[in-house]
């Protein structure tokens, strides 16, 4: 069975120490969604007639990028790591009326970027909930989680 590695002996809140790791390439990638209602989606997709609240999409975009490299600051025990690329897609499933979000993550460090992949992925779902909450608040995001990691000594790992 594995061990918390963010728990020292003692059982306390403990940042992994990483001095003596190799580095390698490390790469990320998370999904989420939001389910939002026909009047959004159509908005979102870029349907005729319907006036956009900005582009919410790109907007959105842009906060899941500026929310990778800002991880360490809102997850306590992460590293601070040079991300080399992050990426954000939106994917709109009509027969759903969902929202898919994925973020790509890559970096040549110690420790991984699971954490700024899936970080990436809350903030632009939060983002588009934000922006168009006068619209519906009863949005629903979900199925946050962590699809493929590459790199280290945990090696390859890819959701089933």
């Amino acid at each position: 069975m594995s061990e918390f590695t963010h728990i020292n002996e003692k059982g306390e809140a403990n940042m992994v120490d990483v001095t003596a790791k190799e580095e390698t390439i490390r790469y990320a990638k998370a999904s989420g969604r939001i389910r939002v209602n026909r009047e959004i989606l159509d908005t979102v997709s870029g349907k005729p007639g319907k006036l956009a609240k900005g582009d919410i999409l790109g907007v959105a975009r842009i906060a899941g990028i500026m929310a990778a490299k800002k991880t360490p600051e809102l997850i306590p025990l992460c590293h601070t790591l040079l991300l080399t690329k992050v990426e954000v897609n939106f994917e709109v499933l009509e027969e759903d009326s969902v929202i898919r979000c994925t973020s790509e993550v890559r970096l040549t460090g110690k420790t991984g970027a699971e954490m700024e992949a899936l970080t990436a992925v809350s903030v632009a779902l939060l983002t588009i909930y934000d922006m168009c909450k006068a619209v519906d608040k009863s949005m629903v995001i979900d199925r946050i989680q962590l699809e493929e990691k590459d790199g280290g000594r945990s090696g390859h790992f890819v959701r089933g």
